[in-house]
């Protein structure tokens, strides 16, 4: 059997240059295992976005494990009940980005690579569109989530995934505090297994 392959999904106004992107890259070289993990920039229309991971999952040679942050727990959510050979691990998800976003109509600059673009309800519009109110198999998703998080209620996605296996943190942030010392969790439910730690309560990240 090929060994297991990683996507990792970046969120709204992020990048491969993200903070937790980065962590998983340099976990990856430490084992030897670069090869395994692939961290594609997404464009910020959802519906590019997911064929750039559709085109990205048909390109892996082994067993496919998303990992999404944010928007891209949202993504991968509808990427995992559309494919039932894909698994996830979701990092502080969004659960309703299409209302979360409305705030952010107009104009928006990407946080790593400074591209501007206008953010419209075209792209709302896109977002509901892959909602998916119900999951087919609780057991092919891994929820991480901390409650400090400054940008969503961690409460939507514990409601949402309750059927799944869940880490719950108390405090930390939307970055989520610490997240490389959770990597190793991530593979092994990518093998089939769940081995979370006890969760120990962080501090709330200051706004």
């Amino acid at each position: 059997m090929n060994a297991p392959v990683f996507i990792y999904v970046h969120g709204f106004n992020s990048s491969p240059q993200s903070w937790k992107a980065r962590c998983l890259q340099a976990a990856f070289e430490r084992q030897g295992h670069a090869a395994q993990l692939r961290v594609p920039a997404l464009s910020h229309w959802p519906a590019e976005a997911i064929e750039q991971l559709e085109a990205e999952i048909a390109a892996a040679n082994g067993p496919v494990t998303l990992i999404g942050s944010s928007l891209g727990g949202y993504y991968s959510t509808w990427l995992v009940e559309h494919n039932p050979a894909l698994r996830a691990v979701l990092v502080n998800p969004a659960v309703y980005p299409y209302r979360l976003l409305e705030e952010w109509l107009g104009q928006n600059t990407n946080l790593y690579t400074r591209e501007q673009y206008q953010l419209t309800e075209r792209h709302l519009e896109q977002l509901l569109v892959l909602h998916c109110p119900q999951l087919q198999d609780p057991s092919r998703y891994l929820l991480l989530v901390q409650s400090g998080d400054e940008t969503l209620d961690y409460r939507e996605a514990v409601d949402k995934y309750a059927a799944c296996a869940q880490f719950v943190q108390p405090g930390g942030s939307h970055g989520f505090e610490h997240f490389e010392a959770l990597i190793p969790a991530v593979q092994a439910f990518a093998e089939g297994r769940v081995e979370l730690p006890v969760p120990v309560a962080l501090p709330i990240a200051a706004p």
